[in-house]
C-alpha cells in the first residue's frame, strides 16, 4: 500500500529494515536502512532492463534483508509539482504493490543527486567513479532524509 511515513512507522515491526530507491531512466540507486532505522547506507545500483527482471533482484533483496517498506524518490519539479518522471515513479510504486504487500512512501528528492554530486566532487573522485557510486548515494541520501524524519516522530 502506498502511505505516509507516519503509517509506515506503525506498520515495521522491529528488525525490519527500510530500501531507498533512487529511480533512473537507466539505473535504480539502492540504499539499506540499518535495524535501528537510523543510518542509510548505500548498497547497489541496478542497471534497469525489463521491469520484471528489476522487480525480481528487488523482490530478493527485500527478502534477504528483511526489508520492512520501501522508501521511492520522487523527483519533483523545483517548484514542487509534479512532473513525468514523478508519474513514472508513482506507475513503479504500483507495479511493486502487484509483487508484494509492503508498505511504499513516496520522499521528495529535489537536489539529492546535485548534492551527492558535489560531495563526490569535493572528494575529489574521477568521472567513473562517481559514475559508479551517485545512484546509490543518492537512494541513501533520500532514505537518510526519511529516517531522520522518522526519528522525530
Amino acid at each position: 500500500m502506498i502511505t505516509d511515513i507516519k503509517e509506515l512507522k506503525a506498520q515495521l515491526r522491529t528488525g525490519q529494515r527500510l530500501l531507498g530507491l533512487d529511480l533512473g531512466s537507466k539505473t535504480i540507486g539502492l540504499a539499506l536502512s540499518d535495524v535501528m532505522l537510523s543510518i542509510a547506507s548505500p548498497m547497489e545500483t541496478i542497471r534497469r532492463k525489463k521491469f520484471t527482471t528489476d522487480s525480481e533482484r528487488l523482490l530478493q533483496i527485500i527478502k534477504e534483508q528483511n526489508v520492512g517498506g520501501l522508501v521511492l524518490g520522487l523527483p519533483m519539479n523545483m517548484d514542487g509539482s509534479e512532473g513525468p518522471r514523478c508519474q513514472s515513479t508513482r506507475q513503479f510504486a504500483a507495479n511493486m504493490l502487484e509483487k508484494i504487500d509492503i508498505p511504499i512512501i513516496f520522499w521528495d528528492e529535489r537536489m539529492s543527486t546535485m548534492a551527492v554530486t558535489r560531495t563526490l566532487l569535493d572528494a575529489d573522485a574521477s568521472r567513473k567513479r562517481r559514475s559508479e557510486l551517485v545512484d546509490k548515494m543518492a537512494a541513501s541520501y533520500i532514505l537518510q532524509g526519511a529516517l531522520d524524519h522518522l526519528s522525530n516522530l
